[in-house]
């Protein structure tokens, strides 16, 4: 169990997570997570930051035709969570791997 505090371009993002396994998606020092509660004003922010990704590119969800209209919310998030945690991982170890 954890807290996970994040600043977006939508303001300051704050929740509980629990911690899962490491290793996430293929990149050793990814550590996947699941949300388990965060406030309305968080969920919002973090709505429309993660939307905005989304918009940009930084998704690989299989877009369908109303696929993401259609989908129930905590699918959509799923894709878009797994999306965040995969540029994060990349990020995390492109830093690594530049201060060596």
């Amino acid at each position: 169990m954890g807290d996970l505090a994040m600043s977006t371009v939508y303001g300051k993002v704050s929740a509980h997570i629990e911690f899962l396994h490491s290793g996430a998606d293929g990149v050793p020092l990814a550590q996947a997570f699941r949300f388990l509660a965060m406030e309305d004003s968080s969920a919002k922010r973090f709505a429309a930051a993660a939307k905005q990704m989304v918009d940009e590119g930084y998704s690989d969800a299989v877009l369908e035709k109303q696929s993401t209209l259609n989908a129930p919310a905590g699918e959509a998030l799923g894709q878009l969570l797994n999306s965040v945690r995969r540029l994060a991982a990349t990020i995390v170890a492109s830093r690594s791997s530049a201060g060596k």
